[in-house]
């Protein structure tokens, strides 16, 4: 039983006050566009609709990521942003927000070099609801899922089209928070949605997994995300937001980049938003 109150109650808390509105989870990369702006970023965000922030920590191998993000992540670590300053920019943020869900979302190697116990801790107390490490597979997280569940911080995974009944059933058992949906084969941005096959996919998923399911890669617009609302839980959005920041600060040249990443990632978040309201009062 988790010993601290932070995880699971918040993203719970979270999802229940999102419904019927599917909820929506914005992904941005720690330290992008730069170390300093991301609490004021992920505060815009939730100004501008999200339910739960996941936050990617910078790693030099991502191999799940496409190049988007894998830009994202060079910026960042170029400015030695790692995990250490990860976690400082999650205990800013909840200086001023004791609601809105942060989940983590990396690589094994960063946890590994800071020993998964004491990542746990240090997580946990800088204020991380839930953890999700790509190279880390379910059947090689008991004891990490231990330290996550002791700390109160909920273990996620992802789930791809290509996984197994057999998969499936063992992430059902020890997943917590939510689980995430990988809708394309490939890296992150690639490709194109096929809605009808994402909702046959949730089906047989919903069969073994008890906590809410988001689905993420490939939804690029409003469009996208509203056509799956009405089978996911929540849609999770990394590459496009991260292209329509990258855009601003490129158009800002010599001025406020900072700024001009999080007007326009607010206002685009904001689109998505309200399609997705659209969906659910129709």
């Amino acid at each position: 039983m988790a010993t601290t109150t932070n995880s699971g109650s918040r993203i719970a808390k979270a999802f229940a006050a999102a419904a019927p509105r599917t909820a929506l989870i914005p992904y941005i990369t720690a330290g992008d566009p730069s170390a300093q702006v991301t609490p004021a970023l992920m505060h815009a965000l939730v100004a501008a609709g999200a339910d739960v922030i996941e936050l990617g920590v910078p790693f030099s191998d991502p191999m799940a990521d496409g190049p988007v993000i894998q830009r994202a992540g060079l910026r960042a670590i170029e400015r030695g942003v790692g995990l250490g300053a990860v976690l400082s920019m999650v205990a800013e943020f909840r200086r001023t927000d004791d609601r809105t869900p942060v989940v983590l979302m990396g690589y094994a190697n960063p946890i590994e070099r800071m020993g998964q116990a004491e990542f746990a801790r240090q997580a946990a107390e800088a204020g991380v609801d839930g953890v999700l490490v790509v190279d880390y597979p379910p059947e090689e997280m008991s004891a990490f899922s231990g330290f996550l569940d002791e700390a109160g911080i909920a273990p996620i995974f992802l789930l791809a089209p290509t996984s197994t009944e057999d998969r499936i059933r063992k992430v059902g058992e020890i997943a917590r928070g939510y689980v995430y949906y990988v809708s394309l084969k490939g890296v992150t941005g690639a490709g194109h949605l096929d809605i009808a096959s994402v909702e046959d996919r949730l089906a047989q998923i919903r069969r073994h997994v008890t906590v809410p399911v988001g689905v993420g890669f490939g939804i690029r617009d409003a469009e996208s995300a509203q056509r799956l609302s009405r089978t996911a839980d929540a849609v999770v959005i990394g590459s496009k937001l991260i292209e329509t920041m990258e855009a601003a600060v490129a158009k800002a040249g010599e001025g406020d980049a900072d700024a001009a990443a999080i007007e326009a990632a607010a206002s685009w978040l904001k689109g998505i938003r309200a399609a997705l309201d659209a969906s659910a009062s129709a």
